[in-house]
């Protein structure tokens, strides 16, 4: 599979944070998170394992019982089963990698 970038088909499954799948295999996806300043994404948890890299911006992340304070190079592993939040300090834009594939963030 090959993405060519554009600005479309984004889901927005939080106000002020929006993510599209990039490309996906049969065995990992790969999906661009854009996240408002002042934002949060709710403390959750899947089964997926979950790489993530910050492009841009600056993130707050709690993994587990730590909290971390990231900056754009900085790069992070959640495992599958593991609580995860995140607020956003400043508008933002990561790229994460999802094991086994994200279905419900297909297009």
């Amino acid at each position: 599979m090959f993405y060519k970038k554009n600005s479309g088909n984004y889901l927005n499954p939080i106000d002020g944070i929006k993510l599209k799948t990039l490309t996906f295999g049969e065995k990992t996806s790969m999906t661009e998170f854009v996240m408002e300043k002042g934002k949060d994404l709710p403390a959750h948890d899947h089964p997926h394992e979950q790489i993530g890299f910050l492009v841009s911006g600056k993130i707050e992340l709690a993994i587990g019982d730590e909290v971390f304070s990231v900056n754009p190079g900085d790069s992070w592993c959640i495992p599958g089963g593991v609580q995860h939040a995140a607020n956003i300090k400043e508008n933002s834009i990561a790229i994460e990698v999802f094991s086994p594939v994200r279905e419900d963030y297909l297009p």
